[in-house]
């Protein structure tokens, strides 16, 4: 009896190191210059940056899609300020649950169906009656159900390296970056994921997500998250690519899992996109952690789609190379030719 007590304290107190002693949890930072805020009517209160047209202002503005789910940009995009130059209003927003935006207090409601709610409220708030989306990994497969839930508002859409179209067509995934860690890079992995309170958040939030937001509140879990992106910030490159410098505007980890997980529940789009003639875009990197067939099945879905190959460019091309992908979307959203050809194989590129 004396040894059961003993051990049981001994337990109650480790508990109250690991698990229910909150983790680091750091104070919000200052909104910096520039960032601006819009009150949707579906609730979300979204966080954005807006690069205004210059010279002659074209009718249709530009949307930038930030991937994750739930991983957002800092400021401006890559070739959001040569599109302005052009005439075009750019903007980009934090999706709700990430970066500046609301956090939901019932994290089930961040659904696939909420996000596209919130840009057609967007597309709404900034007086378009159609826009250009740019989507960038997940970025890309919330444009795909955007456009197949309103392709009379789209007038042009880029898909930079997007994720998977319908994830059941792919029930093993569309890939996983975590495979490229180096040992050091997996050691850290691991220590991040296997920290108690995170596991018990895990174990919650199979069963009862809102009691594993009520555990592991917001602030927390992002920090966590965001260590976790720090340790994977250099795998979705190609090999020898520089180290990328990351910014402070933070992910936003139950958006990331509950959407995530509705993502595997919606229904088949490609049906309604096959009836889509909107203009289409589909970059893919060289070194792309992004399983082949889930590319090609945006070229193969999208009736009116090109498809074209960056090389030395790995998931974020904008990041990889600049230059080409700013060249690639001015000449798209212009009417140019593209300065890169066509890739027609249906077999991955070599």
């Amino acid at each position: 009896m004396l040894l059961g007590a003993g051990l049981t304290a001994a337990v109650a107190a480790l508990a109250s190191v690991t698990v229910f002693r909150p983790g680091p949890a750091p104070a919000t930072a200052a909104t910096p210059a520039g960032v601006r805020f819009w009150n949707l009517p579906t609730g979300s209160r979204i966080a954005y940056v807006h690069a205004p047209a210059t010279g002659r202002r074209r009718p249709t503005p530009v949307v930038f899609l930030h991937g994750g789910p739930g991983t957002p940009g800092e400021g401006v995009p890559v070739a959001g300020a040569a599109l302005a130059a052009d005439g075009f209003d750019v903007y980009a927003y934090d999706q709700v649950g990430a970066g500046r935006s609301t956090r939901l207090s019932d994290v089930t409601r961040y659904t696939v169906a909420r996000h596209v709610a919130d840009l057609d409220a967007v597309r709404a708030a900034i007086g378009a009656d159609r826009i250009i989306i740019v989507g960038q990994s997940w970025g890309g497969s919330l444009a795909a159900q955007y456009l197949a839930a309103h392709p009379e508002h789209v007038a042009k859409v880029v898909f930079t390296s997007p994720g998977v179209l319908w994830p059941a067509a792919l029930p093993h995934g569309d890939g996983d970056p975590w495979t490229r860690l180096t040992p050091a890079q997996k050691k850290r992995y691991d220590e991040l994921t296997s920290a108690p309170r995170l596991l018990a958040a895990a174990v919650l939030l199979s069963v009862n997500p809102n009691a594993a937001h009520a555990f592991y509140g917001d602030r927390e879990a992002d920090e966590r998250f965001h260590r976790l992106a720090l340790v994977g910030k250099d795998t979705t490159s190609c090999p020898g690519a520089p180290s990328r410098t990351p910014h402070e505007n933070r992910q936003g980890f139950y958006v990331n899992q509950i959407t995530s997980r509705d993502f595997r529940k919606v229904p088949d789009p490609r049906p309604a996109l096959r009836r889509v003639r909107t203009p289409a875009l589909v970059m893919r990197g060289e070194c792309d952690f992004v399983r082949w067939e889930a590319t090609r099945d945006y070229r193969r879905t999208l009736p009116n789609s090109t498809l074209v190959l960056v090389r030395g460019a790995g998931h974020a091309i904008a990041g990889d190379k600049p230059t080409v992908y700013t060249g690639l979307l001015r000449a798209f959203l212009l009417g140019r030719r593209l300065p890169l050809p066509a890739y027609t194989s249906d077999d991955p590129p070599r």
